[in-house]
């Protein structure tokens, strides 16, 4: 099979390095790819705009995508970053006669908009925290104002994992809606805000393949948001995953698969918009249960890294399965080991910070550890060197979790560029 695949991150390259091993392969565009996946596949140069872009912006990518699919004639797009599926690239490639893995722009409504997601979950019974929707300044403040618990200021829109802001006070809380609303520092994205209940309880990813009937679990993982260690400092896209989290049982997975992940497929298929591709609820499980923090419309960055080199099955095979909603058909089986990602980030990230910095240590990792690249380039002499705030991850697996982590830190340390950043406590 001829493949395209859109995106140029981390997660990205783990899905290009994943269907590389696939025998029906025949040949893998990434779109537009990094220095990693210019290794194993064919980059071309197609950036996504940025997630404000304007409507035309985001038409003339979308009519390019398109386009460049039917050039090169492939058999299958898969739409991996949340702005294309939110735009509705998928429904684009499919009125053109292309398949592609991922939910088309109303189903991906469960991600892209906080606000239609919680209506959602409200209608189908999934267990959520109390919130509120708000695009007026004032009566934001005034619900902060009377809340007798700690809150979360979410950003209705797509922000690149960093729309979420966890407060402890009311001041935070009414400072986070000024950055928001007023100020606008996230664009349109932050115009209208949830403002959630704070959870208490441990957070988890839990991904899923669906075709919209059938609903395949992968195994749960947990990821870092916040950029220091100890989970201090601001939210960034994900600095570190481990998987599977030792406290969650049998019970826990059951509970998250029934009442939520099938729950959500099932309502959608009901609401008229059946959500094909990966589904994945980013869950607290707290006392009463777990609840649903936010639904995602594609597999998480940096939890790909960490899931895939667990998969033993032919994630091609099961990417052709969804889009031709038999999923039922396959088997998909999971190595009985643990893995651990640990993101290496620019300085500064998620601030300012400088690119063009040159990577050493990459080609002296471990034969069994893996480097997934997401910031990266080559530059004019052919020299690897940095392009962006996340700039790679180290994922090792092991038979136990310490073994993972302990792989994965001894090969972090023999990877540098100036400035390099990462949380020491991954897995921990």
């Amino acid at each position: 099979m001829n493949v395209l695949l859109i995106g140029g991150g981390g997660r990205e390259h783990a899905i290009a390095w994943k269907l590389r091993q696939s025998p029906r392969l025949t040949d893998l565009h990434v779109a537009p790819g990094n220095a990693g996946t210019a290794e194993i596949a064919h980059n071309i140069d197609l950036p996504i705009p940025r997630t404000a872009a304007s409507e035309g912006e985001v038409d003339t990518y979308l009519d390019a995508a398109t386009k460049l699919a039917r050039e090169l004639g492939v058999d299958l797009v898969f739409v991996a970053p949340d702005d294309p599926l939110a735009w509705g690239l998928v429904d684009r490639l499919e009125a053109a006669g292309v398949p592609a893995f991922g939910p088309t722009k109303a189903a991906a409504a469960i991600e892209s908009s906080k606000a239609w997601s919680r209506e959602f979950m409200a209608r189908h019974g999934i267990a959520q925290p109390a919130s509120e929707t708000f695009d007026d300044l004032g009566a934001a403040r005034d619900y902060v104002g009377a809340a007798r618990t700690p809150v979360v200021v979410k950003a209705d829109g797509l922000t690149a994992g960093k729309g979420a802001i966890v407060t402890d006070t009311v001041e935070e809380a009414l400072a986070a809606l000024e950055e928001l609303i007023a100020k606008r520092s996230l664009g349109e994205a932050g115009r209208r805000v949830v403002i959630q209940e704070r959870l208490t309880g441990r957070e988890v990813s839990a991904h899923a393949f669906t075709d919209g009937r059938t609903v395949a679990s992968m195994p749960l993982s947990c990821d870092h948001k916040a950029v220091f260690d100890g989970g201090r400092g601001p939210n960034t896209g994900g600095m570190g995953v481990y998987s599977p989290p030792w406290w969650a049982d049998a019970a826990i997975e059951e509970a998250i698969r029934t009442r939520i992940t099938e729950a959500a497929v099932a309502g959608m298929a009901a609401d008229g918009r059946p959500f094909r591709g990966v589904i994945y609820p980013g869950v607290m499980v707290t006392d009463a249960g777990p609840v649903v923090i936010e639904f995602n419309a594609r597999m998480g960055d940096p939890e790909t890294q960490a899931l895939l080199p667990r998969l033993k099955s032919d994630l091609l095979e099961i990417v052709w399965a969804v889009v031709n909603g038999r999923l039922d058909e396959v088997a998909i089986d999971w190595e009985a080991n643990a893995s651990v990602c640990v993101v290496l980030a620019s300085g500064g990230y998620p601030g300012s910070y400088r690119t063009g910095l040159p990577i050493t240590g990459v080609d002296g990792v471990d034969a069994n550890v893996q480097v997934f690249h997401a910031g990266t380039r080559r530059d004019e002499d052919g020299r690897l060197v940095t392009s962006g705030g996340r700039v790679l991850s180290v994922v090792a697996t092991g038979a136990t979790l310490a073994a993972a982590r302990a792989k994965a830190y001894r090969n972090v340390e023999r990877v540098r560029f100036e400035g390099v950043h990462y949380r020491r406590d991954i897995g921990v």
